[in-house]
């Protein structure tokens, strides 16, 4: 069945593939924030076990919004672990110590990069594939990206 959306078929596949970078970055953001919730240690473990818990649920979040915008574009969604790894730009850092600031500097810088790549394609989407929504929602993204780095950032003992 022909998709009418008012994106031009083309566009829609440059945006699915947009999303679906965004989305393996998303996924291994999540995990990366579970790996912190799950694995920290140190006196602080209650409040920011509560702390990662509550940015593992915005990011869960994120990733539902995202998918629901590939498909509503007309393309399916990766769900594979092994199709995240080798989209992502982010990596995994293996570390001696499993405190929370060593968690919340590792999980800012992600935020900040992601930040740098969302700005990126809002302009992409809006001007150049013509997709006003996915623009606004990747809009959206950013905002939340950026309030989670501010939570972060204000989480750092200096």
């Amino acid at each position: 069945m022909k998709i009418q959306i008012g994106i031009a078929e083309n566009h829609r596949k440059a945006v699915a593939d947009e999303l679906i970078n965004i989305l393996a970055d998303e996924n291994i953001l999540l995990m990366k924030t579970k790996n912190a919730q799950w694995n920290m240690e140190g006196s602080d473990f209650n409040d920011k076990y509560n702390f990662f818990k509550n940015q593992s649920k915005q990011l869960d979040k994120i990733i539902n919004s995202i998918a629901k915008r590939i498909r509503s574009i007309g393309h399916t969604v990766p769900a594979t672990l092994q199709t995240y790894l080798s989209l992502s730009h982010l990596t995994e850092k293996n570390r001696a110590e499993n405190n929370s600031q060593a968690f919340i500097t590792e999980l800012l810088e992600d935020h900040e990069s992601l930040i740098l790549i969302l700005c990126r394609y809002i302009i992409n989407c809006k001007d150049d594939l013509h997709d006003i929504a996915t623009s606004h929602l990747i809009t959206r993204l950013l905002e939340t990206h950026q309030k989670m780095a501010w939570h972060l950032r204000s989480s750092i003992t200096n």
